[in-house]
């Protein structure tokens, strides 16, 4: 390869700029990225006024402009690092071999437990006991149209194709043509939508990944696992005999929290559309196997069980076939039977499916087909079946505690059985529910009138209890949000209960920090209280119980920081464990991770290893969010990757109990230290954001209310709609977001300097020790060492000043910058913060004086805005959308 894909990428955009009368804004902007770089990060350098002042004197349509060469260069940085991301793998790939696998692969992790002393057996048992499940949520966090990733698409796909060696020249020139149109097209195409997303949109949206890349990638991963586990080993299961290792859930049009717009109706809709999706992926999928499976019965004998199964399905022949031509393939006149049946949506289930579609490949394997059998189009079509179904994806359903309370406490007064439920202690609480969940009576008569917030509620059960009974998989969790005591779940109990739901999980969702402080009691009573014990059981169906337990972290950083929270959430995990321990029930984590750093982000691999170790299982969910999703699934290679290095980590998460080497939990004692420092970090952060005046400058400063005005998704960025915003009520999302926005990133490090500063020598050196022995803490500081490195405290001095009390407010986190940063490096005896991660220090580093000149418009459009009158900031509104798109698109993140 001669030039590189960024290369490739700037040529066309610079023809393309050209050609669409931008090529004066681009070159532009060029210069004045240049006198950025000449400020070199410093605060306080002339340089930095002086393009403030170009900036300034620039009309509004020049600024706007030099916006969208800007945004639109970034989108273009971002697919060439992907694509580099997906040839430096493959280039891996290629290089690796049985003795040094390709890190953080399947392979690499089957060879790491073969090391520990596992067979083929055990790892057969592994991959048994593995259950990983993604969870796609709508928060909003894609700043980006769906319009703008389809063409981003189409510019990735053909700068793949430019780099093919054996391309003609006229292959060359139409493609490079092509390319050019694709970015022309993306500098002519509104970045901001005209309108919000409704949650139709949003689904839509979470579809189109899961029908696409998704459903494309997952037979790849397990052919990957059936590989390797042979190469590794030798003996390897096929690909479409390994158990359902991984499958896909959802919140979106099940997420009620805060969300009005999410209605029973619409998360029936939800459901459907997801049933409609999977069905029509089938309908191809089995037009395909059609297609494939031509083998005769005149030249193989496929054996009796498949000619009975095409007897007793006989009524499902399509009328249009040919008979005579079916007769001697009875391949396909089994495949016409099962496409028939999905197509008619009679109560066929997913279960059935997998089961007809094995009898394919028993038939095929009795014909002596086994090599077409465990490696082609059925294989594929096997695994599907097993992870997706005919629902695609599993829906989970989320409401607030609150909500869940008010309604209880109208039901219980309509029904006689208790005034001011609210009112009463916990105690009373749990007397009054563990008596009603231990009658078969229902608490209300079915025409019984009750306020629109409980009517909704009640209505979105009966949706979900019907869509249960219709399929086992639609629907399989009610998560609580804000569960803070044991009657917010077996409150949610009895509503199900007369809802007439009763194969759904109640899901405890622990999100601040003292919720997760008492989470490891709360849960010990729950495991311990004989009403909820019999619902778990029941669940169970004889097997052994299971409970998920769901650990936020947005509104656990958010609320104490970012030290507090990774510590928080840490302890409790170990905590937690060592309860179902005790009560012999299996648990099931479920992180809701962000897609920041200081909302629980970052490669999602390593942080299941830093778990601790009695907390560490194959079973674990996750949430997959906003800009995340795209990141991760627009690609197939982008997606194959992400997928191989959880199922890496999960394998060797699961081998903990037998494969682990010796050293259990970091000591109490050093446990006790972190939380000591965490608390000191905490105290540092509330400091900050608990001042009197720093609410105030931060609304004035930073773009926040720009950001709710954003219309990126459909729920509000206050969990109180309608009220003015404070930092009580404003979402983790839009908080990270504007500290993204103004570039000191704070959520992802403050309160670390404080902390560590306060550490005697003999408590550094403990913790050094701990860095050596525990992942934990290393990827706790390295995770903060490349928001410390991201961060331009020049630029967010920029933004300070243009509020009151901004020149305080600057020196105390420019001071926390400096002590969090010495403290990290000293901690981890490095000398530079992106050590760890070359590469990703050098693409900050470049980066920066381009997403500097985006920056600086924005506070000069802030500044227009706040002096301008009502009808100029109609004109400002768009330009200012469009700059926190393009920081979003520069820093490859947002809330």
């Amino acid at each position: 390869m001669t030039t590189t894909d960024r290369e490739t990428l700037e040529a066309a955009l610079r023809r393309a700029a050209d050609a669409t009368g931008l090529g004066p804004a681009l070159e532009r902007a060029g210069g004045l990225a240049d006198a950025c770089r000449e400020a070199g990060g410093r605060v306080g350098d002339p340089a930095w006024d002086g393009v403030s002042r170009t900036i300034e004197s620039m009309p509004l349509d020049e600024l706007a402009a030099i916006l969208r060469v800007v945004t639109a260069r970034f989108h273009l940085l971002n697919k060439a690092e992907q694509l580099n991301i997906i040839r430096v793998n493959r280039e891996r790939a290629r290089a690796a071999n049985p003795a040094s696998p390709r890190p953080e692969s399947i392979e690499s992790a089957i060879a790491a437990l073969r090391d520990r002393g596992l067979d083929a057996t055990g790892v057969a048992g592994l991959f048994g006991r593995l259950d990983i499940q993604p969870t796609l949520t709508a928060h909003p966090t894609e700043a980006r149209r769906r319009t703008i990733l389809d063409t981003q698409t189409e510019i990735a796909r053909l700068t793949i194709e430019l780099d093919r060696p054996d391309a003609s020249p006229l292959e060359l020139d139409r493609d490079r043509a092509a390319l050019d149109a694709a970015i022309a097209t993306l500098l002519v195409t509104d970045n901001v939508r005209s309108q919000r997303l409704g949650v139709a949109d949003e689904v839509r949206n979470g579809i189109y990944f899961l029908a696409h890349t998704i459903w494309s990638t997952v037979p790849e991963l397990f052919r990957d696992a059936s590989w390797s586990a042979d190469r590794v080993l030798g003996g390897g299961a096929a690909a479409s005999e390994l158990p359902a290792m991984l499958r896909y859930r959802t919140w979106i049009g099940g997420d009620r929290d805060g969300n009005p717009s999410v209605t029973a109706g619409v998360t029936r809709d939800a459901i459907a559309q997801l049933r409609a999706a999977a069905r029509e992926r089938w309908d191809a999928e089995l037009d395909g196997l059609h297609s494939a499976l031509s083998a005769s019965s005149r030249r193989v004998d496929f054996g009796d069980d498949l000619r009975r199964a095409l007897e007793a399905d006989a009524r499902w022949n399509p009328t249009d076939d040919d008979p005579a031509q079916r007769t001697h393939e009875p391949l396909r006149g089994r495949v016409l039977q099962i496409r028939e049946r999905v197509r008619r949506d009679d109560g066929y289930r997913g279960e059935d499916l997998l089961a007809d579609l094995s009898g394919l490949r028993d038939a095929m394997r009795h014909a002596g087909l086994g090599d077409a059998a465990n490696a082609g189009p059925l294989a594929d079509a096997i695994v599907r079946a097993r992870v997706f179904g005919l629902h695609l994806a599993t829906l989970d359903v989320r409401q607030h505690a609150g909500v869940h309370e008010a309604a209880l406490a109208e039901i219980l007064a309509l029904a006689g059985v208790a005034d001011g439920y609210a009112s009463l202690d916990e105690a009373a609480r749990l007397e009054l529910l563990e008596r009603e969940l231990s009658t078969a009576r229902p608490l209300l008569p079915r025409d019984v009138a009750l306020s629109d917030a409980s009517g909704e509620l009640l209505a979105t059960m009966a949706v979900v209890r019907d869509e249960v009974e219709r399929d086992p998989h639609a629907v399989r969790c009610w998560i609580i949000s804000m569960t803070s005591r044991v009657s917010d779940v077996l409150g949610l109990l009895l509503l199900m209960k007369e809802a007439g739901l009763t194969e759904i999980q109640p899901v405890p969702l622990f999100e601040t920090v003292d919720d997760l402080e008492r989470a490891p009691v709360l849960m010990g009573e729950l495991l311990g209280n004989a009403a909820y014990r019999r619902h778990l059981d029941a669940l169970a169906a004889g097997g052994p119980p299971e409970q998920e337990v769901m650990l936020g972290y947005s509104d656990s950083n958010k609320d104490g920081g970012f030290l507090m929270a990774n510590v928080a959430l840490h302890v409790a995990q170990r905590k937690i464990a060592e309860v179902f321990a005790e009560h012999g029930v299996g648990l099931r984590y479920f992180h809701g991770r962000g897609g920041t750093i200081g909302r629980g982000g970052g490669r999602a691999g390593r942080a299941m290893l830093a778990a601790p170790p009695s907390a560490r299982s194959g079973r674990l969910r996750f949430t997959e969010q906003g800009e995340v999703i795209t990141f991760r699934y627009t690609m197939p290679g982008m997606a194959r990757r992400h997928l191989e290095q959880i199922v890496h980590a999960a394998l060797l998460a699961e081998a903990s109990d037998e494969a682990q080497p010796s050293g259990g939990d970091a000591p109490r004692e050093t446990e006790a230290l972190l939380v000591r420092l965490a608390m000191q970090s905490r105290e540092a952060y509330r400091s900050l954001i608990d001042d009197e005046a720093f609410w105030p400058w931060f609304v004035a400063a930073s773009p926040v209310e720009h950001i709710g005005d954003l219309p990126i998704a459909s729920r509000p960025v206050s969990r109180a709609s309608g009220k003015a915003l404070t930092f009580q009520r404003i979402r983790a999302i839009p908080w990270g977001f504007s500290w993204i926005q103004m570039r000191a990133l704070a959520p992802g490090w403050y309160g670390l300097g404080a902390a560590f500063e306060s550490a005697g020598q003999d408590e550094r050196g403990r913790i050094r020790d701990l860095l050596g022995r525990r992942p934990f803490l290393a990827t706790v500081l390295e995770n903060a060492a490349q928001e410390l490195a991201r961060a331009r405290m020049a630029i967010f001095d920029r933004y300070a000043q243009q509020a009151e009390g901004g020149e305080d407010i600057f020196e105390r986190v420019q001071a926390e910058h400096d002590r969090s940063t010495r403290a990290v490096l000293d901690l981890l005896g490095r000398d530079d913060l992106m050590a760890h991660a070359r590469v990703v220090g050098a693409s900050i580093d470049d980066r920066n004086p381009w997403t500097d000149v985006l920056n600086l418009i924005q506070i000069e459009l802030l500044r227009r805005w706040k002096s301008a009158g009502n009808g100029q900031q109609d004109a400002l509104r768009r330009p200012l959308q469009a700059a926190i798109n393009g920081i979003a698109a520069a820093m490859q993140s947002t809330g």
